[in-house]
């Protein structure tokens, strides 16, 4: 069977756009980010505990997060200052670009019995609500699978104190009923994801 050639061309054509389209929506790594690099990384994969991994984070969260910096919702003494001065398109492209990196294992063996508690404490406060099922966050949703356990741990202990409450309040609800150990338990159990 013979095709029509104008339809052989108007095939390949299709394709060709098709394959652009999927070249163009690979983020290229934007110049702001070799300044992150110092604290969370290469590629968002951090070295140092207290720093949340940014690789495979929801674009929107990374967005949301520096624009709260950039504007007072959400103080860190280091983060304040890099998103002061960001722009609206580069947060868009920090946000996209981290996205897009692959998660490597944070260095960290849980405690098994630890881990196992911190599950049932997360299935009992119903974390996976928001979070959904393995952690992987959506939208504004953090992805928490596989977090340093002190930046979780550091994290809830804030949300608890009501040091950090950029969160519409779900966050700072959830862990105001957490004891120490339940943090504890959730941190091996997130990190360990």
């Amino acid at each position: 069977m013979t095709l029509n050639p104008i339809l052989t061309l108007m095939r390949a054509a299709a394709l060709l756009c098709c394959a652009g389209a999927a070249s163009a929506q690979v983020p290229t790594e934007p110049p702001k980010a070799a300044i992150c690099t110092a604290c969370h990384g290469p590629k968002g994969n951090p070295t140092m505990p207290e720093v949340p991994a940014l690789a495979g984070q929801t674009s929107r969260y990374i967005y949301l997060q520096l624009k709260d910096f950039q504007e007072g919702r959400r103080s860190n003494v280091l983060m304040s200052p890099m998103a002061k001065d960001l722009s609206r398109d580069e947060m868009r492209e920090l946000g996209a670009w981290y996205a897009a990196q692959k998660s490597n294992p944070v260095p960290f063996q849980p405690d098994a019995i630890k881990a196992k508690l911190g599950k049932a404490k997360a299935d009992e406060t119903l974390c996976t609500m928001c979070h959904l099922g393995g952690f992987a966050g959506q939208n504004e949703i953090p992805r928490v699978a596989g977090q340093p356990f002190d930046y979780v741990v550091k994290q809830l202990r804030a949300f608890k104190a009501r040091e950090r409450t950029n969160d519409a309040g779900n966050m700072t609800s959830v862990s105001s009923t957490l004891t120490d150990a339940d943090i504890e338990n959730l941190g091996h159990y997130l990190a360990g994801l």
